[in-house]
């Protein structure tokens, strides 16, 4: 039997819920500059499945790659790492 190759897996925080079971997802990551070698913030928004609706605003969640669920969703929720807290 063929084993699978093993997947992308992403930590990022929420930033919006777009939709039923969607959510978007904002991970960031240091590159260096080319020339001076100072390293820059980038961050890049992926677009989740979130099956149970499980998900709020600034949790921090774990990711990994999948087949194409939507036009736009390549990603699924494996599990909240951090709930964000709750303001009143």
């Amino acid at each position: 039997m063929a084993e699978r190759k093993s997947r992308k897996s992403l930590v990022g925080v929420v930033t919006s819920r777009s939709g039923d079971k969607s959510i978007k997802v904002t991970y960031s990551y240091k590159v260096p500059h080319p020339l001076y070698h100072k390293e820059i913030r980038r961050k890049t928004v992926i677009h989740v499945h979130d099956e149970n609706n499980e998900c709020a605003l600034g949790d921090k969640v774990e990711v990994v790659e999948t087949r194409p669920l939507s036009k736009m969703k390549r990603f699924r929720v494996v599990k909240i790492v951090e709930k964000a807290p709750v303001t009143a």
